[in-house]
Order: C-alpha cells, then structure tokens, then sequence
C-alpha cells in the first residue's frame, strides 16, 4: 500500500479535480470485503493508536482523539456493523477522517486503498447480498477492474438532526442508558427538568435502537405515549435498554393493519376520508408499499370510491424482494377482507387480483430518500413512513409532498403523525390521518 503522504496527496488532488468526474470514491476493506465511501465525505486519512476513552460510551466508540487541536470521536466500523477485526503487528489504526454536516468524525478501517473514479450510472442498487451490513446504510454497489464495492451511505450512518443536538445524550454502554441527573430547584421545576431529560432520553434510544426520529410530525404522540410509559416507573424503569423495551414503548405507533390487508373496518374509513373527484385520471404515490397488502386494498378502495376514474398507483420500496414478488401474490379467498373480494380471480395456485386491479399498480424498487420522477399525484399513501427517516430527510420529503401533490390533494399519514402549516389542512382523523394541501 503506498505510504501515507503519497494517498494524502492523491486524495487532495482527486478533490481539485473533482468537478470534471462524476463520482470518485475512497475504497476501504473491512472484515475482507471492499468498501468505498464518496470522495467528498472525506477530509483525510490517518493513523493512530492512542484514542482518550469515553466512560459509558457505546461499544462502537474506540474514544476521542486530537486531530490537531480538534477534538473529535472516534468510531470503529468494524464494530458498529458487528464484524470481526483484523490481528494487527502493530497498535496503529488506519483511520477515514469524515467531513458530514459541519461535523468532523474518525472512522476506523481494517485498509485503506486507493482513489477510484467511476460513473454514477455503474452504480447498482443495494441488495442485502452485497454485504454483511444493514442495507440501509448501503447507498450502492458497484464493479470496477473486477473488484466489487459496497459504497456506504455515511451520512445516513453518522447524521443526526440539530434539535438533537441541542439535547442531552445519554451514553450507551453494553446496552444500557443513563438519563442525565435532574438540576436543582424547586420541586415542580426539578419534576418537568427529570421529565424532559427523560424524554430527551427516550428520543435518543429509540433513534439508536429503531431508528424512529422525533420531530413535529409525530412529537404529540411521543408525549402522549411517554405519559402512559412513565405511569408507575421512575429513575431508570423509564430507560429504553434493548430493542425489545424501544418496541414495546413503540406498540401503540403504528396505523392500523400494518403490514396486511386492511380490515373492512378501516378500508371503510379510508374510503369517507377521500374527497369527491371527478377526473378521468387519478395518481397515486404509495410510499413504502412493503409486501403490497397495504397497496391493494387502496387499489379497491379507490376503484370502488372512483368506478369512473383510471387509476395508477406507483408503489414504491426500497425492499428488492418484496416489490419483485407483490405482483404475483396469491391467496385463500377466506383470508380476504370482504372489500377486496370483488377483484379477485381464480387461478391454478388460488386466487389472484383481476387484470383491472394489477394494471392499476406499478411496483417499484424505489429508496425515499432519493429523487423520484413521478408525475404530479392526487393522493399520497405514506402511512408510517416519514417518522423513521433521519429529520433533514423528514423536512426534505415533506417538501417532496407538496411539490408532487396538485392543488386539493390529499395524504394519508400515519395514524399518529401530524402535518401541520404550509397549506396542510386535516380532513380526516382517527383513525384515518388525512391532510389536504392547498397551494
């Protein structure tokens, strides 16, 4: 590998150039595998063995270090994605210096490569065979001189929003959190003080543990809920210390019939919150479509809600899988709710949706947090989508909202999420959460 100052170098003068390329990247290996992440994320390389540790920090962070006179944090990839570590003859760590969001981070690396250009085209979509990491924080592959890269989203990794800045962290260690101690006072003053360090806490966990981010759209419900969690704990009952306790606190989040067909119930719900609409052509966004349950049982609402109307539904995930598979479903007509009954056929494996229903749907592999090329829409279905998105994202795909959707239109919103201001306009609530945006 070429010495330190040579890559250093090479790493400047790939960034002097970098308006004349299209995508150039920093390659990497951890645990055996390749990695590259964008060329403009990176300040630096280093080496360094000696780190200041951080009591009760998570697992991950190997310390602090002072990169001439900056002190920053120090975290090691191979143990944030759960990987084995490299013997190494010598203490030196090799070390990414990333440049995210006006905040400097160390990343440590098992070996640092080279600089490699290549077009943004060649980029694949990510797929969890690619690597032994969550494919959430995969933004692509790729296949360079025969050598396959997995390029890592860091600032998916590593971005947090500024109202959590602004908050205590609690620290992690070996999975367990700690809520900061309540300051003086007087008594009522020291209560709402333990309170909003505690809910401050419960932001940061579940966050860490689910990625669920906590902004205006769903900060009501937070309260709400923390209220109920908060009856008859105190001190550290209040923490979220594993996944299982961030599920639990999380049980009452979702819309009805998550990830399934839509009981009759709800479907005649969603049908009176939908507004009368006398165009020949209807467009709809269904964002994170999942297995497509959620996706045909809209598409027989509206047929039914709209018989006039020519319906497309451009559904969209970013799980591979599940969008390949959706148009092809069968089922026992007994599992049906009522409602979809109508559209259904019967085949050789069970009953399927009739032609009308699947020519109204168009499955898509499609990541949110990307741009799309959809058309203006009638209606947007993102029910219980924006509240897991990073906050920068949950600003930006709001804004998304109200540029796709046409003067009047609605969206369909988690049951417990909120849109507010900006031409928004509730239509309908519990439990259908429908808001007209009015531009």
């Amino acid at each position: 590998m070429r010495d330190l100052e040579q890559v250093n170098a090479d790493l400047q003068e790939q960034k002097e150039r970098v308006e004349n390329v299209d995508f150039k990247m920093v390659t990497f290996s951890l645990a055996g595998k390749d990695y590259g992440v964008d060329i403009m994320n990176v300040k630096e390389i280093a080496k360094a063995d000696k780190f200041t540790y951080v009591p009760n920090a998570a697992s991950y962070v190997r310390g602090v270090y002072n990169l001439r006179g900056d002190i920053i944090p120090i975290i090691d990839l191979r143990q944030f994605f759960h990987l084995s570590v490299e013997s190494r003859s010598d203490n030196l760590e090799n070390m990414l210096i990333l440049h995210i969001n006006d905040q400097v981070y160390g990343t440590i690396v098992d070996k640092i490569d080279k600089v490699v250009g290549i077009t943004k085209e060649s980029i694949q979509p990510p797929h969890p065979i690619f690597g032994d990491i969550n494919i959430k924080f995969i933004s692509g592959v790729v296949e360079k001189q025969g050598d396959l890269y997995i390029i890592l989203d860091v600032v998916r990794i590593f971005t947090v929003s500024d109202e959590e800045k602004n908050k205590s962290r609690a620290a992690v260690s070996d999975g367990e959190y700690f809520v900061p101690a309540s300051p003086s006072g007087d008594q009522a003053a020291s209560q709402r003080a333990t309170a909003d360090s505690a809910i401050g806490f419960i932001q940061e966990s579940l966050s860490a543990l689910r990625r669920f981010v906590v902004s205006g759209i769903n900060e009501t419900w937070l309260r709400r809920r923390f209220a109920e969690w908060s009856a008859g704990r105190s001190g550290e009952g209040l923490q979220l210390r594993s996944a299982t306790e961030a599920d639990d606190f999380l049980n009452t989040f979702p819309s009805p019939c998550s990830g399934e067909f839509w009981s009759d119930s709800y479907a005649n719900a969603v049908k009176k919150a939908l507004p009368e609409n006398s165009a020949g052509n209807i467009n709809v966004w269904n964002v994170g479509c999942g297995k497509g349950y959620e996706t045909f049982s809209f598409a027989c609402i509206l047929k039914s809600r709209y018989p006039n109307a020519h319906i497309k539904i451009w559904a969209n995930d970013n799980d591979i899988m599940s969008v390949s598979q959706a148009p092809n479903m069968s089922f026992d007509l007994e599992e049906l709710p009522e409602f979809c009954r109508p559209f259904m056929v019967r085949g050789s494996s069970g009953y399927s949706f009739n032609q009308s229903i699947k020519d109204s749907i168009i499955f898509e592999y499609h990541d949110i947090t990307n741009e799309n090329t959809l058309p203006d829409v009638d209606i947007i279905l993102a029910r219980d989508i924006v509240s897991f998105l990073p906050a920068q994202e949950q600003t930006r795909i709001l804004a998304d909202f109200t540029e796709k959707l046409k003067n009047r239109g609605i969206a369909i919103m988690g049951r417990n999420e909120v849109l507010t201001g900006g031409g928004w306009q509730s239509v309908a609530d519990d439990p259908v959460s429908a808001y007209m945006y009015s531009n």
